[in-house]
């Protein structure tokens, strides 16, 4: 194994654009986490590349060859998008590394600095609001099964917040996880995978749940985008938000979330004259 790891380590050593080169091991066979290969190899390259997946067979192993953008890998780690390069970066052998590269990202995982963990609340918390209102809407609407799956997801994201809460970045074994730091929000799961109710009643029982959460834990998940809008006295535009370089490459839709949050108080909304001097079309903008 370490002669095949060696051998892609100097093909890719001779390619400039080229800035990391980390190898994982399968130890178990078809395991998911590296797609059922025995070795996964993650390139990293220069911003700009062409991300892709290759097999090949060197030895008498199968080889995955995960080509990533380095604008791909900073987007996830911040977003979590793809839990598995998280799980890459933490766990690979770091072959190659111009400039330390990967061992800042991953150095910078483990350490979950205040301003990932924000971004990170963010984004977890715009995705549990968003999926438990449609969950709520798909129950009153009679669509009992699509509610179940959207209350589901809802509950992925909840698990995600409270992980974040306890410094622990989500891993792909998150009920795992947060049985041990969280059993109340497991036993939610439980109750909405395995109780002998009816999906009905089942979700009913998570909505009604994450209604109350929703509200506690806004504040707290949304301290992000009020230290952004606090940045300055006038009024920001959805765009200008959506588009602040700490909240950009979470690639965020936050249309719902400004409007819970400016229902609640914690946002003010006004309305300006737009640009055309459109006095009959006011633009709406937020404030703290």
């Amino acid at each position: 194994m370490k002669q095949i790891i060696e051998h892609f380590a100097q093909y890719f050593r001779s390619q400039p654009d080229v800035i990391s080169l980390a190898a994982i091991k399968n130890p178990y066979p078809y395991n998911p986490f590296i797609e059922g290969l025995d070795i996964l190899l993650l390139v990293i390259r220069e911003r700009g590349c062409v991300s892709g997946t290759e097999h090949q067979r060197y030895e008498g192993e199968r080889i995955l060859i995960r080509t990533i953008d380095s604008d791909i890998v900073e987007k996830c780690t911040v977003c979590g998008e793809h839990r598995n390069l998280i799980e890459w970066i933490v766990r690979g052998e770091i072959v190659l590394d111009r400039d330390q590269y990967l061992t800042n990202i991953r150095e910078r995982l483990m350490l979950f600095p205040d301003t990932m963990r924000e971004q990170k609340l963010l984004a977890e918390f715009n995705g549990f609001l968003r999926t438990y209102l449609q969950a709520k809407h798909e129950l009153e609407s009679g669509n009992i099964l699509d509610a179940y799956s959207h209350i589901l997801t809802a509950l992925h994201h909840w698990a995600h917040i409270v992980l974040i809460e306890e410094g622990q970045h989500p891993e792909l074994t998150v009920w795992k996880q947060l049985r041990l730091v969280h059993p109340g929000v497991y036993k939610l799961y439980e109750e909405l995978t395995v109780s002998h109710e009816t999906v009905k009643q089942r979700v009913e029982l998570v909505v009604l749940a994450c209604e109350f959460t929703v509200m506690n834990k806004m504040k707290d998940s949304c301290s992000l985008l009020f230290k952004v809008m606090a940045s300055r006295e006038e009024p920001w535009s959805i765009i200008e938000l959506q588009t602040h370089p700490q909240i950009d490459q979470l690639h965020l839709d936050l249309s719902l979330l400004l409007q819970k949050l400016v229902k609640r108080s914690f946002v003010r909304e006004v309305a300006v004259m737009p640009n055309n001097g459109d006095t009959e079309a006011m633009e709406l903008r937020y404030l703290m």
